[in-house]
């Protein structure tokens, strides 16, 4: 299927990224650190924010919004409308609720209808040196239900582990 008349006058000859990842306001991770570095490489990124945070989960404290299933729906539903949901690449990143997750499978399906090469960049981001980041319900829907659809996965070794079963 041709990509839609609007997206034909984008500036990117390499291509158009979905970066649903988390953000936050001090440091660089999720969307913060992966944005830019794209932009540089010539991708045309549109970013959508799992968690707006007022810093990363490890500090003592953090405060900030998390993005349900719906409202990523509705963000999805709002560029469909205007013929905006012409992707050739998809990167997602921290996910913190099954819903969530869920509701990023259905993207990735709709994705797919438009643009059936689209590549899916996944960096299940879960845990690290034997803690979990996220409800452990999570690791069994990247397992089962993530890694089936993904075109790449970016776990650390810890994350890895959980998806496989297998330890080092």
């Amino acid at each position: 299927m041709a990509p839609p008349i609007l997206s034909l006058a984008l500036p990117s000859n390499t291509g158009r990224v979905l970066s649903i990842q988390s953000h936050t306001v001090q440091g660089y991770v999720g969307n913060k650190s992966a944005v830019f570095p794209l932009q540089l490489l010539g991708y045309d990124v549109d970013p959508i924010n799992s968690v707006q945070f007022s810093n990363h989960t490890g500090y003592p404290t953090f405060k900030g919004q998390v993005l349900n299933g719906q409202q990523l729906w509705d963000l999805i539903e709002g560029l469909e409308g205007n013929d905006l949901l012409f992707y050739t690449h998809l990167l997602t990143g921290y996910i913190g609720s099954e819903s969530f997750l869920n509701t990023v499978l259905q993207v990735v399906s709709k994705l797919r209808s438009t643009n059936p090469g689209l590549s899916y960049v996944c960096d299940p981001v879960m845990g690290d040196e034997g803690k979990l980041y996220v409800p452990q319900e999570l690791v069994s829907v990247y397992r089962e239900k993530v890694v089936p659809v993904a075109s790449m996965l970016t776990p650390n070794q810890f994350e890895a582990e959980l998806l496989t079963g297998f330890r080092s």
